[in-house]
């Protein structure tokens, strides 16, 4: 059984909401993912664009909070290092906040 990757773009870019403590912050997430054919879980990452808040929370020594996009449930992001530019990069396993396509396995006999 082999399994090829999507000929097409996946995963998210836009808002979001990351829930840090008490504190809900507007942010615009990059994220993109893959099934790890290792440990049959979903693994996703990329990065929260820009934002003072975050980096705050982040030097406050925040190292994992909740994102949700739209009305999706939320999903725990382990926050990362801060790059060059500025922007936070971030991971998680499991379900990602962003909705993915239905994929349609076929098994041998």
């Amino acid at each position: 059984m082999a399994w090829l990757p999507p000929e097409e773009e996946t995963g998210y870019d836009g808002g979001a909401v990351l829930l840090v403590g008490d504190q809900a912050l507007e942010v615009t997430v990059h994220l993109g993912g893959h099934l790890e054919p290792l440990d049959g879980r979903f693994h996703w990452y990329g990065r929260i664009d820009r934002s003072t808040a975050v980096t705050a929370a982040k030097d406050a020594g925040a190292a994992s909070a909740a994102l949700v996009i739209g009305d999706g449930a939320p999903a725990t992001v382990r926050l990362a290092e801060i790059d060059p530019w500025g922007h936070v990069q971030v991971s998680g396993t499991g379900p990602p906040p962003y909705p993915l396509d239905a994929v349609e396995v076929e098994l041998p006999a």
